[in-house]
């Protein structure tokens, strides 16, 4: 492959760094995870954004969360068309085959993919309409969630929207045959998160109250 590269010279350093400090001290963990494999009790599905860290938000080491990242945090609704799914792969694998407990939702505030979605349902982002834009189509999943954000005419529509991609990809994921099996078997069970990146604040979906509440 003719046009791959080696490396920028900042993340060999930083790799280095990596090797000679945190897996120099921890290396019969790192070991041990390689030979016995994975066994995380969670799925954590967020955005791509560089600015959520779901590791650091949970304190979480190595091999404690199986995740899945992709744009605005969406889960597709359930099709077996036979295509090219791989947030649908994912889910699948870790409810059949690394049986997690819990599969998390994480959205964010200032979400670059559901302006995107915003933009585009209001007519204002005509490049999103083409038919070629891998994003917009993508972005077509949380629609639902824009028509009852403008319906309710939301005082904040972005972060209520936000909060909508959430909601739509937990109602998306049950419509997965095995999630809703292993949901009413009680072995899994789904959660709805949204964090404040400049507060550091954490809420969680409440279905009593059908809000999100702060953490």
């Amino acid at each position: 492959m003719k046009n791959a590269k080696p490396l920028p010279a900042y993340m060999v350093q930083r790799y280095h760094g990596w090797k000679a400090t945190t897996y120099n001290e921890n290396s019969a963990w790192y070991r041990r995870l390689a030979n016995e494999g994975q066994r995380p009790r969670a799925m954590i599905i967020s955005c791509c954004d560089s600015r959520v860290h779901v590791t650091s938000i949970f304190g979480a080491d190595q091999g404690e969360f199986f995740i899945h990242r992709n744009i605005a945090n969406l889960i597709p609704p359930f099709t077996d068309d036979g295509d090219h799914h791989g947030t649908s792969a994912a889910v699948e694998y870790a409810v059949c085959n690394l049986k997690v407990a819990h599969i998390v939702v994480l959205g964010h505030s200032n979400c670059g993919g559901v302006q995107g979605c915003h933009d585009m349902c209001s007519g204002n982002a005509p490049d999103l309409e083409d038919k070629s834009s891998f994003v917009g189509r993508w972005m077509d999943i949380l629609r639902p969630g824009y028509e009852r954000v403008t319906e309710r005419n939301e005082a904040d529509p972005m972060r209520a929207l936000e909060k909508e991609s959430v909601l739509i990809s937990l109602e998306n994921m049950m419509t997965f045959p095995f999630v809703r099996s292993a949901v009413e078997s009680g072995e899994l069970s789904i959660h709805g998160l949204w964090t404040d990146i400049g507060e550091g604040e954490l809420h969680q979906y409440d279905p009593d109250s059908d809000q999100f509440v702060q953490i």
